[in-house]
């Protein structure tokens, strides 16, 4: 199958090479010194697992990686309206792939749920597939992504159209990536998973980075755990009111919590530390602004949104 990932990073680089030692035709958009390093020394994948490094299309330009059956989409929320020109052109220049439509699939892979929406109104419903991955990977140097931990995740499914059963075009991919030796499931319906990985992530993003603590830390609060239960509910009492099903409860996503090491920090508290610009407006704020379309109160979250936001381009001093 040929791939096209737009978004080299920690996510993208990393199943892209995946993808392109299982013997698949991958091609990746990448720029600078990342994109000077994987053509003079490949892609090198550093991991628990096993390090192993692959010779790799890359490109600066995107009309240069068409045509291709899958676009997988692994830039961060911020970026992906900045992109979306350049997805549509790799989708111009598909016709007639493995999936059985008129043009290439795109996967969303981006934290929280506005990516499939926002890649639909530029392409089209048909277009899009909607999926979540869970993963601890980052750009080292340039041409050199590190895994931390061995989990390696993904989940895909439909987000348009009818969701009742699992599509023949998500079962298609989900069988691929298995024989690539990625971890996938294959759902329905990809909102409940979306809004699932959403009530976990919001809350911890949120208040590791406004208490510039790792989550040990912070669970030696008195108070900590009933505080993050309830800001899990708030999400998935939105998810509720928007008539998304889920399975995940707000216990579960404490339990989650409570296994991981003490010393987890999430990627946007790396963000913050680093300078870096925050998803804060898809994670803590997407789910504040829907509830009050809603009616719903978010209150832990729309305090944690109000608290972030101001240093959602960087840290900013009082």
């Amino acid at each position: 199958m040929r791939f096209a990932i737009i978004g080299s990073g920690g996510v993208g680089g990393y199943y892209g090479a995946r993808l392109v030692r299982a013997g698949h035709d991958v091609r990746f958009l990448a720029r600078g010194a990342h994109l000077s390093a994987m053509r003079a020394r490949g892609l090198s994948i550093q991991s628990p697992e096993g390090d192993f490094t692959v010779p790799v299309r890359a490109e600066d330009d995107a009309t240069r990686l068409g045509p291709v059956d899958v676009v997988v989409l692994a830039v961060k929320n911020y970026d992906v309206a900045s992109v979306l020109p350049q997805v549509k052109a790799v989708v111009a220049a598909s016709e007639s792939p493995a999936l059985g439509g008129a043009s290439a699939v795109v996967l969303t892979l981006q934290n929280g749920v506005d990516s499939p929406s926002e890649v639909a109104a530029a392409l089209g419903e048909p277009t899009v597939m909607g999926g979540t991955t869970y993963m601890s990977t980052a750009i080292r140097e340039p041409g050199v992504i590190r895994q931390v931990g061995t989990l390696h995740r993904i989940v895909l499914g439909e987000a348009f159209g009818d969701t009742s059963h699992v599509s023949a075009r998500v079962q298609t991919l989900r069988d691929t990536l298995a024989q690539a030796g990625l971890n996938v499931e294959a759902v329905a319906d990809i909102r409940g998973p979306l809004w699932e990985k959403l009530a976990f992530l919001a809350a911890m993003s949120g208040f590791c980075t406004a208490g510039r603590a790792s989550v040990g830390t912070l669970r030696e609060g008195p108070f900590f755990r009933e505080t993050f239960r309830e800001a899990a509910a708030e999400v998935l009492r939105v998810a509720a009111a928007e008539g998304v099903v889920t399975t995940t409860r707000a216990e579960d996503v404490v339990r989650f919590m409570e296994s991981l090491a003490p010393e987890m920090r999430p990627s946007m508290m790396v963000d913050l530390d680093a300078g870096k610009t925050l998803e804060v407006e898809y994670l803590q704020g997407t789910v504040a602004r829907r509830g009050h379309v809603l009616g719903v109160p978010t209150p832990v979250m729309s305090t944690l949104y109000s608290v972030l936001l101001p240093h959602a381009r960087g840290p900013r001093q009082g």
